[in-house]
């Protein structure tokens, strides 16, 4: 069970079985699955119901539609014949000559960091080589099934090559960045597909799980603070699936079974975090929930496994790793502090629902995953036989919490390496996300343990906004909180530097997505704290995006920023902590950017309104104070920040993937190594600045 679902691919299509196949995006939006057995992968459109025509009727939220045929044949698009009236014309002119603006830009200065680009390149990918074992798609047997993964398709097959006569497979497609309809489909002679369910609240995503004992498919259906979910018999699977607890404001709810009895996860009650409850299945709302344990606040679950006799909490608090084993046969918890330089936690990717032992790794951003298994019979962690590549040993992992602007204590991981000396004279990359109450991504990569073997520090500031110390941790930095954050981050940064750990003039700033709200707003209100900032795909224009109710997720955004539309205080609130709306005439760290295209999150056109305005600001400045501008670069003495986007054509939304991700996380680091060479000439000499 995910409490925050993430891109688990093949793992998730073996928890459907043949029920059910699901794929999430970092913030719980379901991506369109094909399937198929012996057939190309350009031939897997069959299951992409995304252009199909559908009979539809009015219903209301989470309505169950009557079982009817569906057709999967692709519509054909109808060009629209409104005409474009001269202020869009004009827009669109002024939005395409800003991009090409920005383009021959990037091409005119990317040369500078070409010869740096290819070392670190080098470096990262002799690094991937050393700490990647197995490359390849898995193939996993589950059953009379073997599943596989090639060119974004999942397949699987029968051992002898024939399809099951009675196989039936629920799946989402998505629409617009959304999925709200779930169908199901025969792979019997009569093959049909069909509209089982279908969600109209635009605040609300659905997606598809089969619980452990592959007794029920959930149907589930989210919005960020509110959850409904729907049962289907597996036993039973054209039978109309049975609502389990109606939505209530305010309650997220998720559902796994044993014994004939539903376990719920939920947020309902008192505190405001989430607990473990039971019901029986015929009588499953929610004045029957019973309590079987809950958790302490300030506490985060990042998962949850269901077992026969077990249930496994994987569990944040304080800055440390936890498993809380809970017993149905001695109802008894179990809890054990795991190694502290452990971040993150990797679950093993299908454990049998009878196992008596729990798998999972752990890792951090410069610890590669390393394997562990806690076992049930023997009640004790178990740490599995050394690996190829041994735990890194020279790294300093240090836990510390600065005191905000409302005395709240925030927390900060940091690393560095324990042969460095002189820390206030080395580079510093601070990370910061703050939102959606999402943590800050901990697990390993290549590019972090590369920064601390050339000597950087690097510090992850888990802000409020973020989900580090659980719900309440969320709640208390999002819509009219917002602020709380920015003030955290601050506090963060100070600290650092207050201890030693570099100086502003050392010091860079990372964020990604929404991470980009609260890293352009400190930007606007404190840019000496640090030298150079990279972000990747920001949300940079907070008001503009939020009062355009068209984008695939406004609707849904409201619960995480306020409806500015509906309410005058919320707009000026978001108003004052809005990168774009408070840029201002002052000294600017150096900003490299990457954007994307064709970004359905985070469109273009306000990330290059963002950067027009902050480089005019920026050069207002170097103007005002008699400063010397040649070319709009820095001048060795200036005021003048580097101001820099790049603009991909192809790519996604913060990509997640190494090999795509290669090029853009090797131009980012040498931006910040151009930006720091001062202190990478004092201090690497050669090593690292050459």
């Amino acid at each position: 069970m995910k409490v925050r679902m993430s891109c688990v691919g093949l793992k998730n299509l073996l928890q459907g079985l043949s029920f059910s196949v699901k794929y999430y995006s970092k913030h719980n939006h379901l991506q369109t699955t094909c399937l198929s057995s012996k057939i190309k992968p350009k031939k897997c459109h069959i299951l992409d119901c995304s252009g199909s025509t559908c009979t539809r009727r009015t219903a209301p939220p989470g309505s169950i539609l009557p079982w009817r045929f569906f057709s999967c044949k692709e519509g054909t698009k109808i060009p629209s014949k409104r005409k474009q009236n001269t202020s869009i014309i004009t827009s669109e002119l002024l939005y395409k000559n800003l991009l090409k603006s920005e383009q021959e830009n990037w091409n005119d200065i990317s040369a500078r960091y070409e010869a740096m680009t290819k070392r670190i390149k080098a470096k990262l990918e002799e690094l991937h080589n050393r700490y990647t074992f197995n490359s390849e798609s898995p193939r996993i047997k589950f059953g009379e099934n073997v599943y596989f993964e090639e060119n974004g398709c999942i397949f699987f097959s029968k051992a002898d090559d024939e399809w099951a006569t009675n196989d039936v497979l629920y799946y989402t497609s998505q629409k617009n960045l959304k999925c709200q309809n779930v169908f199901m489909t025969t792979f019997s002679n009569q093959k049909h597909t069909k509209l089982v369910y279908t969600e109209q609240d635009a605040r609300f995503f659905v997606d598809i799980y089969c619980t452990k004992d592959r007794r029920f498919l959930t149907i589930n259906s989210n919005s960020k603070t509110t959850s409904e979910v729907w049962l289907v018999d597996c036993r039973q699977p054209f039978k109309l699936p049975a609502l389990v607890q109606a939505r209530t404001k305010g309650v997220i709810y998720h559902i796994e079974h044993r014994n004939d009895e539903l376990y719920i996860l939920t947020t309902y009650g008192e505190p405001a975090e989430y607990k473990l409850m039971k019901a029986p299945v015929a009588s499953s709302g929610l004045e029957n929930w019973q309590l079987v344990y809950a958790l302490e606040e300030k506490t985060k679950l990042v998962d949850l496994e269901m077992f026969s006799d077990h249930s496994v909490m994987f569990l944040k608090k304080a800055g440390h790793l936890y498993l809380n084993v809970i017993s149905f046969v001695s109802h008894s918890v179990q809890s054990v502090k795991l190694p502290t330089w452990a971040c993150e936690f990797e679950l093993e990717s299908h454990p049998e629902h009878t196992t008596s032992t729990c798998y999972f790794q752990l890792t951090s951003p410069v610890h590669p995953p390393k394997c562990f298994a806690y076992s049930f019979k023997e009640n004790n962690l178990i740490e599995q036989a050394v690996q190829e590549v041994p735990i890194i040993t020279n790294c300093h992992t240090t836990r510390l919490l600065a005191k905000s602007k409302d005395e709240t204590l925030v927390p900060i991981t940091v690393f560095h390496n324990m042969n460095s000396k002189e820390l206030h004279r080395r580079p510093l990359l601070v990370h910061v996300y703050g939102a959606y109450g999402i943590d800050l991504n901990m697990s390993f990569k290549e590019e972090k343990l590369m920064l601390i073997e050339e000597g950087w520090i690097l510090a992850y500031c888990h802000v409020r906004g973020g989900g580090e110390l659980g719900l309440s941790w969320h709640k208390d930095g999002c819509q009219h909180n917002k602020l709380k954050g920015l003030y955290d981050l601050k506090a963060c940064i100070m600290l650092l530097h207050e201890l030693g750990f570099s100086q502003p003039k050392y010091t860079a700033l990372a964020a990604a997505s929404a991470g980009g709200v609260l890293a352009g707003a400190l930007c606007n209100t404190d840019p000496e704290l640090i030298k150079a900032m990279v972000l990747q795909a920001p949300f940079v224009d907070v008001l503009n995006i939020m009062m355009k109710t068209h984008l695939p997720l406004t609707t849904e955004e409201q619960e995480e920023w306020g409806n500015p539309l509906a309410d005058e205080k919320c707009m000026k609130y978001i108003k004052s902590y809005c990168p774009y709306q408070n840029i201002k005439s002052q000294c600017y760290p150096s900003v490299f950017i990457t954007a994307y295209e064709n970004d359905q999150r985070i469109p273009l056109a306000g990330v290059l309104r963002y950067v027009q305005k902050l480089r005019k600001a920026a050069l207002d400045h170097a103007s005002k104070t008699n400063k010397k501008v040649i070319a709009s670069f820095i001048v060795p003495g200036n005021c003048i920040p580097n101001i820099i986007l790049d603009i991909q054509a192809n790519g996604s939304h913060c990509i997640s993937s190494w090999e795509d991700s290669l090029n853009e996380v090797a131009r980012h680091l040498a931006f910040l190594n151009k930006e720091l060479e001062e202190v990478c000439h004092l201090q690497h000499q050669t090593k690292s600045c050459k």
